[in-house]
């Protein structure tokens, strides 16, 4: 099979030859092409020929290509982002919150999505469009609200107000809510809701941050809510990545509708034994390399750990992807990358 029909028939339910790979990373496709890593966050022509050349070198399926990014949104809300420049800096990072004091929720404004000139979601279309013209899945970044109420004003504000002033915590996850929603139905509009993957990804949902009764009491109501309007609108597919220590939610997030099938990708934090436990009758399941290991491990140790994954996860009822657990490292080294693909070619064949 080639890689875009491996995807099609894994998003099908049809039978396919092998696991797919995913390699889950811009920052280290800029390095691998020779491009500097703010490009694959603010030129979405490099972001998309770095990831499809990257794809072909390492022989790994395009399963999502995107130009998302996880502060992105701060830009539309008035915020600022500092993209990544230096040896150590890996990601975009936040300068200039819009929210630092109760006073500047109340100055909140949702965003008018189909009238940006400039910022993270035009950036957003103009991958998508590439996306389209080359048959490859279309996929707009709809985040989850708590993580982006985050990047809007703070870890710190966030956390505090959740236990002193939690009605400003609401606030900000409505208006979040509404602005996904409504950047959604723009792709919606544009591509058609059949033709699209819908990208989440949260981290300040994790146990290392937060209970599992203030996911239940603030994360999960918005992502629920957020999901079936999503999928009212005739999308078929979302993929969420449940970033970092997330065991104690799991039975909140396998309430939380993902299309049929969604794809649920989890951290090493999770198993992917519970991961199929939770998600596998409704979900393609993804997942779990430990990103540190493929960045520090020889690759004889990034085979094992390839091969326990496959050897869990290959015969999930609405099938498997291999990939990291979160970001691809961009300074991985490639060979380790390689030898992921090799344990695939290796022990992951379908009869």
């Amino acid at each position: 099979m080639s890689s875009i029909e491996r995807v099609n028939a894994l998003l099908g339910g049809q039978p396919i030859d092998q696991v797919p790979v995913y390699h889950m990373g811009k920052g280290f496709c800029a390095k691998c092409v020779g491009y500097d890593l703010a490009s694959m966050y603010n030129d979405p022509e490099k972001s998309f020929w770095a990831q499809q050349w990257t794809s072909e070198i390492f022989d790994i399926d395009s399963l999502i290509p995107r130009s998302s990014y996880h502060s992105g949104y701060v830009l539309e809300f008035g915020g600022e982002v500092q993209y990544p420049t230096g040896e150590w800096s890996q990601s975009p990072s936040v300068t200039r919150r819009p929210v630092n004091s109760e006073e500047d929720i109340s100055k909140l404004l949702l965003p008018e999505v189909q009238t940006l000139g400039t910022g993270y979601v035009p950036t957003m279309m103009e991958f998508c469009k590439l996306s389209e013209k080359f048959g490859l899945p279309i996929v707009p970044h709809a985040g989850t609200p708590l993580t982006q109420a985050e990047n809007l004003c703070g870890t710190d504000l966030l956390l505090r107000w959740m236990i002193r002033k939690p009605e400003l915590v609401h606030r900000l996850l409505r208006l979040v809510t509404d602005y996904f929603f409504q950047v959604v139905k723009y792709w919606v509009d544009t591509f058609g809701g059949e033709r699209l993957i819908v990208y989440e990804a949260g981290s300040v949902e994790s146990n290392q941050l937060n209970s599992p009764k203030q996911f239940s009491d603030f994360a999960f109501p918005y992502l629920k809510e957020l999901n079936e309007r999503i999928l009212a609108l005739g999308v078929r597919h979302i993929f969420c990545h449940i970033c970092g220590e997330q065991n104690l939610n799991l039975p909140y997030w396998a309430q939380v509708p993902m299309g049929n099938p969604g794809i649920i990708s989890v951290g090493h934090e999770v198993d992917l034994t519970a991961a199929i436990e939770y998600f596998g009758d409704g979900c393609i399941i993804a997942g779990n390399l430990e990103t540190a290991i493929i960045q520090e491990g020889t690759p004889q140790q990034v085979y094992e750990l390839a091969c326990q994954c496959l050897e869990k996860a290959k015969h999930a009822p609405r099938g498997y992807v291999l990939m990291p657990g979160c970001e691809l490292p961009p300074n991985a080294p490639p060979y380790n990358v390689y030898i992921i693909k090799k344990a695939v070619n290796d022990f992951s064949r379908y009869n």
